[in-house]
């Protein structure tokens, strides 16, 4: 049996630190600690070349369970639908109206965090309700 490996999930984004720090507020992540030496990323970001700065930006499950995330700038825009997307899931282990009621709070803190609200789709014989929204340049997630 292989072992389990650990992941990072990437973004390609036109703004690498806005995007982060928005996935920060949706997931409570962190933003790592910068190079030694360095006393916080805007001080790093000055020694690269000018194409590099503001390239990338990370951010980390604090308690170092979930997956790294990494954001890097591209030239080109969002232009289909994403073939993968995040599942956030706020609402594991309910059902029915009290699952809606979390799926709705959740999406109520994200909206001013610049998430747009999408489709609502619910409960059916085999799926329970989600939600689905798109982050602040546009890529869609679930609320599950």
């Amino acid at each position: 049996m292989p072992s389990v490996k650990q992941f990072q999930v990437t973004f390609d984004c036109a703004d690498p630190e806005r995007v982060a720090r928005f996935w920060c507020e949706v997931l409570g992540y962190v933003v790592p600690p910068p190079p030694k030496g360095f006393a916080n990323w805007e001080e790093y970001n000055r020694t690269l070349p000018p194409e590099r700065q503001g390239a990338s930006f990370v951010c980390i499950d604090p308690s170092g369970v979930g997956p790294r995330m990494y954001f890097q700038r591209v030239p080109e825009g969002k232009v289909v639908k994403n073939r993968v997307h995040l599942d956030v899931r706020v609402g594991t282990g309910l059902v029915g109206e009290e699952r809606l009621a979390a799926l709705e709070a959740e999406c109520a803190r994200l909206v001013p965090l610049g998430a747009v609200r999408g489709q609502l789709l619910l409960a059916d014989d085999e799926n329970e309700s989600c939600l689905g929204m798109q982050d602040v340049e546009g890529n869609e997630f679930c609320l599950d």
